[in-house]
């Protein structure tokens, strides 16, 4: 990881908002964003050459249950070990942080089951099925 930082925090607006879209994530309005951000139980950013480039966040309640969201890295900085970086931080907060037997859930998209599995993240299926939905305003 030479010339990389990892450093605790939630990221900044603007960054928040890049990072999503160059990772390939949905993208979020500002005031979305405004109101999600400062709810960050613990948050990473990777920083290279002052620049943040990465990103992981935890939201929860604080006791019970927790969900790591937000992970998200520029593609040209792919295949350096950023995402382990960023995984590795946000489970040791837990570790430190997050009441014995408190629930921590994530949503794997594609391939990063595999990165997730080797921090002792497991399919719920078949006892449970992870399901999500869009809040959308009547017309």
């Amino acid at each position: 990881m030479d010339g990389y930082t990892i450093a605790a925090g939630a990221p900044a607006l603007e960054d928040y908002l890049r990072l999503r879209i160059a990772a390939g994530l949905s993208p979020k309005t500002v005031e979305q964003a405004s109101a999600g951000l400062p709810n960050t139980w613990h948050g990473v950013r990777v920083l290279h050459e002052g620049r943040v480039i990465g990103m992981g966040r935890i939201i929860g309640d604080g006791g019970t249950a927790f969900q790591i969201v937000d992970i998200a890295l520029e593609p040209a900085h792919h295949g350096k070990g950023l995402g382990k970086a960023i995984m590795t931080a946000l489970m040791d907060y837990l570790s430190a942080h997050a009441p014995e037997g408190a629930y921590v859930s994530l949503i794997a998209d594609g391939d990063a089951r595999h990165l997730y599995a080797k921090y002792g993240f497991a399919p719920v299926m078949p006892a449970s099925i992870g399901m999500a939905m869009r809040v959308k305003r009547p017309t």
